[in-house]
């Protein structure tokens, strides 16, 4: 039995058979997250993974389904946090999954230096201050605009969660590709793996999926790309999948 506060949901995380709670005016996560779980590498037994950024706990969630490993999720907002511990507890992932209430600049004191596999990353994407007008709700603003972290301190306190070797995976806008590339080899994380996320045929790209290794010689591959929707205006088979698991 979950305890459902104010506006919160329960939903369907239909292709784990998991639930999560969500609140339109707290937090919901986008489909950018089940990108970013889709395509970080995870070990399946042997490691650890740490996602900053966690929010209510998604990606952490997702993941848990793929590999048998520890997952940390890292989260400032306390709010989000909550949710995140509650779902965690709905689903009887507590062996697995972890939630640190904190800023993920201190992370890798409080998790240890050099000691991780995996980082993932769902970082605010508009910068602070910002020719954007900002979400009067402090929530939403928190997590879309770089308040309490920047892109670098991302990838700083990646880098230093990781082991040689370990990779890091983000999610982010085309827009801030040339910083994450400049930011990701100023702290050795080299670029290995780029995906272009598009809307559909035709369309500009709107997302970008990037991973880098860890002192990792450089070989940058550009995977095919991703359509999110077809010309009927549906998701694309991949995109379906991703979201609903495989039909039988």
């Amino acid at each position: 039995m979950v305890l459902l506060k104010e506006d919160e949901r329960l939903d369907y995380l239909l292709a784990e058979e998991l639930r999560i709670i969500q609140s339109p005016s707290v937090f919901a996560f986008s489909l950018d997250a089940v990108l970013l779980a889709r395509f970080a590498y995870l070990p399946l037994k042997k490691g650890s993974i740490v996602d900053l950024c966690s929010g209510n706990g998604v990606v952490p969630l997702l993941m848990s389904a793929k590999t048998r490993v520890p997952i940390i999720g890292v989260e400032i907002q306390e709010r989000l946090h909550d949710m995140a511990v509650r779902s965690i507890e709905y689903n009887k992932l507590e062996h697995q999954i972890t939630m640190i209430h904190g800023d993920l600049k201190e992370a890798p004191a409080q998790l240890g230096y050099e000691k991780h596999s995996v980082v993932t990353c769902n970082p605010p994407y508009f910068t602070t201050p910002s020719d954007k007008e900002i979400n009067p709700n402090e929530h939403l603003a928190i997590a879309r605009h770089e308040i309490f972290c920047t892109l670098e301190d991302c990838i700083r306190s990646s880098s230093q969660l990781l082991k040689q070797g370990g990779k890091a995976a983000f999610v982010h806008r085309p827009g801030r590709l040339l910083d994450l590339v400049t930011l990701m080899r100023k702290y050795r994380l080299e670029p290995k793996r780029l995906r272009f996320v598009y809307p559909k045929k035709g369309k500009e790209a709107n997302t970008i999926l990037i991973e880098g290794m860890k002192d990792g010689a450089a070989d940058l591959k550009i995977l095919p790309p991703l359509f999110v929707y077809d010309d009927q205006g549906e998701y694309t088979e991949e995109v379906r999948e991703m979201l609903y698991g495989k039909e039988q």
